[in-house]
């Protein structure tokens, strides 16, 4: 078993080096920690993490919280849990996940133990009741997502208000004048989850901007959900010639409809996606969408919750520019519009 003393020696430092490097204590230069890691690395040295948590105080586990809901798309909050655990064991961490639905309780579970160094929350709602208490717990914390009040917090996510503005800016640049939102469930707006609730002031703010006529429709997802809604949206607004749709469960229910009433895409109706770029491409009609930036959003927190244990964070608001690919769903809007 390689020990802490062979990778000083291997990478020419002494071992109060390896070890700050490890636990984190005291600011190392950046090249002596990548010669300390490359060691580490290449000696394939894995310290004790009984006898490394009692000599740092620290457990080197980042706490994730991800709430799975029914009305949530799984395989995206997985994707970012995932890159979260990937990108924490390449910082020497590990992942605790917490999938319940436990609020504030988990919160205080983890500030109030020694479970834990840092915690990762996502599924944020707009006042989210977790907030206060991370407030409190001085410990360091990454939010995926952006409440009302970011004060004090450090956040990452797309920029959802900026991507309701592209997909609207997108089909108005063609001529569309009426727009339907299909949303998320209609819980997830009674929740006030921050990347729905934002979405949908992008999409009203650059409709204003544009002239353009939106109406917004929650669904529950689901060939006979949809169909429901998109009946509601006709019966409304029968001008209606292009969709914004932020509901994975509702994109290919849509797209058979469509198809079902004579309306073809893109045609006589485009579509926009806020969706997975699989999902997109795979589509019977490949759509185009604004990609969720899963992993990168995983990626960026865990980098920020690390500067943090390592007192180098900056508390700041992390929004990721949305990218619009344009793929067979948008087209100009029909002359009769």
């Amino acid at each position: 078993m390689v020990t802490l003393a062979e990778v000083a020696q291997h990478a020419g430092v002494s071992a109060s080096t390896v070890s700050y490097v490890l636990s984190g204590k005291r600011s190392i230069s950046a090249s002596t920690r990548e010669r300390v890691e490359k060691s580490i690395q290449r000696l394939g040295y894995h310290p004790n993490a009984g006898a490394r948590a009692l000599a740092s105080s620290r457990s080197n586990i980042i706490a994730l919280m991800v709430p799975l809901r029914t009305d949530m798309y799984v395989p995206v909050m997985m994707e970012i849990a995932i890159a979260v655990a990937t990108t924490a064991r390449t910082h020497g961490y590990d992942v605790l996940l917490l999938t319940g639905e436990e609020g504030p309780a988990a919160v205080r579970r983890i500030a109030g133990s020694s479970l834990a160094d840092a915690m990762i929350l996502m599924d944020v709602e707009l006042q989210d009741e977790r907030l206060p208490l991370l407030r409190e717990a001085g410990r360091a914390a990454v939010l995926i997502g952006l409440p009302a009040d970011p004060s004090g917090l450090t956040c990452v996510d797309l920029d959802f208000e900026a991507t309701g503005a592209l997909c609207v800016e997108h089909l108005a640049g063609f001529g569309h004048r009426e727009i339907a939102v299909i949303g998320e469930a209609a819980a997830v707006y009674e929740r006030h989850t921050g990347f729905a609730e934002r979405t949908v002031d992008g999409v009203r703010a650059k409709a204003r901007e544009t002239g353009v006529r939106v109406l917004h429709r929650p669904c529950e997802g689901g060939y006979a959900a949809t169909a429901g809604t998109l009946a509601r949206i006709f019966d409304e607004r029968p001008g209606t010639t292009g969709f914004v749709v932020q509901n994975e469960a509702a994109v290919e229910p849509l797209l058979n409809l469509l198809r079902q009433q004579g309306r073809a895409v893109p045609e006589d109706v485009s579509v926009v996606a806020i969706c997975p770029d699989q999902v997109a491409a795979q589509a019977s009609v490949r759509l185009t969408s604004v990609a969720i930036p899963a992993q990168e959003m995983g990626r960026r927190a865990v980098e920020q919750v690390v500067a943090e244990l390592a007192g180098r964070g900056t508390g700041e608001v992390e929004l990721l520019a949305p990218e619009l690919t344009v793929r067979a769903s948008t087209g100009p809007a029909p002359a009769r519009a």
